[in-house]
């Protein structure tokens, strides 16, 4: 498995993101109880609007067809995102995560 951050960038519809923001983190919170989806959130600073998530999966198809079942994406309310395989270093002992 590779590990991938995918970035997603937001517009200005925060409003329409709030009424179907339960059903994506529905959506979020299913993939982490699967092991696909390490790590998510939204960008909480004066930057531009968006959020990282972290994943693992085969190939970057997968990543692809994982964020495409998210209603924010079924929604259009991602107008832009990143996918990047990132190697990352977990935890306490600093190893980098097999592939």
């Amino acid at each position: 498995m590779t590990t991938f951050t995918i970035e997603y960038a937001y517009d200005e519809r925060s409003a329409e993101r709030d009424a179907h923001r339960p059903a994506h983190r529905a959506y979020l919170a299913g993939l982490a109880e699967l092991g696909t989806m390490l790590a998510y959130g939204r960008y909480d600073d004066s930057g531009s609007p968006g959020a990282l998530l972290v994943c693992e999966a085969e190939s970057l198809d997968d990543v692809e067809a994982i964020i495409a079942s998210d209603p924010y994406m079924e929604e259009g309310l991602v107008p832009d995102h990143r996918i990047r395989v990132w190697p990352a270093v977990f935890g306490p002992a600093l190893t980098a995560r097999e592939s």
